[in-house]
């Protein structure tokens, strides 16, 4: 509403254009827009009500399996018996690997299964037997562990846990937490050094986040077993090494937990030499995993026990030949 008042001076008289506003118009605006400020106001209203848990996992059920690949491990093999929580196992399967000593006999005399080799097969061959093995008495989970009593077996039911739970697939127990405490712990000064380069070399290679990939305490699901094709790898002791690379490939889940060590003079281990050997064929291993998904050389140790592998290893061929050469393989 526009109103005029008049301003006189001596000179002139000017017209002041003055504003009133009729106030039952501006309610009726406001009013208008009440709904959008009550939005505005809700959405930045923080909110007090708690956001509702996330569900409990519920864990699955199944054979707990332990296995034991074995070599001369008479002395150490009770002691690392009597650290098992024995009610999360349900079977011990040890695979002697050509002992000389009284390993079978300790075995037998503990109630495990025993599994015989006549002659020595290496660390490699050692572990194929047992996931067969497992495999063939039904197991769930499986968990490899060193009769020498350097891992702290105790431990193992936490593995076991995690594949319980459907967190991990393949569970590692990592020896090293600081360097302080792995080599206070025993561990060689060389050793722990090529351990640190080769797993910093692996993470980086394989995209992952272990703390240790050369350890002998493992566990696994029952389907790992299943689709790995294991029985294709080496009989020594760069097994380890490409089962965990067959795992990053197939897509498992890894996760690791820390694993107290001990090294005495009766614990198994690799001298410097097989250790420089055993380092620059896990570097190998590397290579042929990165060849594998760049289809410049396909392997059969990546192919899944799953599927139809004669076939899918002659497509593989076919198509890293045709990249390489340029026309296709008659």
């Amino acid at each position: 509403m526009l109103d005029s008042s008049t301003s006189t001076d001596s000179n002139q008289s000017v017209a002041v254009p003055v504003f009133a506003p009729d106030s039952a118009e501006m309610m009726a605006q406001f009013q208008n827009l009440e709904p959008l400020l009550a939005e505005i106001e809700q959405a930045y209203t923080p909110q007090t009500d708690t956001p509702p848990a996330p569900a409990e996992p519920v864990p699955t059920t199944g054979k707990t399996v332990v296995v034991m690949p074995a070599y001369n491990a008479a002395s150490t093999l009770l002691k690392t018996l009597a650290d098992l929580p024995q009610n999360v196992v349900d079977e011990i399967i040890l695979v002697d690997d050509g002992s000389t000593d009284a390993t079978v006999d300790l075995a037998l005399r503990e109630g495990l299964t025993v599994i015989r080799h006549k002659e020595n097969r290496g660390y490699g061959g050692n572990q194929k037997t047992c996931y067969q093995y497992a495999l063939e008495h039904g197991a769930e989970y499986i968990v490899m562990l060193h009769p020498d009593y350097q891992y702290d077996s105790r431990v193992v039911g936490l593995a076991v846990e995690l594949l319980k739970l459907d967190i991990c697939d393949v569970v590692m127990g990592s020896r090293i937490r600081t360097r302080k405490e792995a080599l206070a712990g025993g561990m060689p000064a060389w050793k722990y050094l090529a351990n640190r380069m080769l797993t910093i070399t692996e993470n980086i290679a394989l995209g992952q986040n272990l703390g240790d990939f050369h350890s002998g305490f493992r566990a696994y699901r029952r389907e790992v077993l299943e689709t790995i094709p294991f029985e294709r790898n080496s009989n020594d002791f760069v097994f380890d090494s490409q089962f965990l690379a067959q795992a990053v490939h197939f897509q498992f889940r890894m996760g690791d937990i820390p694993v107290p060590v001990r090294y005495f003079p009766e614990a198994s281990s690799i001298n410097f030499r097989r250790c420089v050997k055993y380092g620059i064929c896990t570097l190998a291993v590397l290579a042929r995993f990165w060849a594998q998904r760049l289809r410049i050389r396909p392997s059969k140790i990546f192919f899944s026990k799953r599927t139809d592998s004669d076939t899918e290893n002659r497509e593989e061929l076919q198509q890293a030949s045709q990249k390489k050469t340029g026309t296709p393989e008659n």
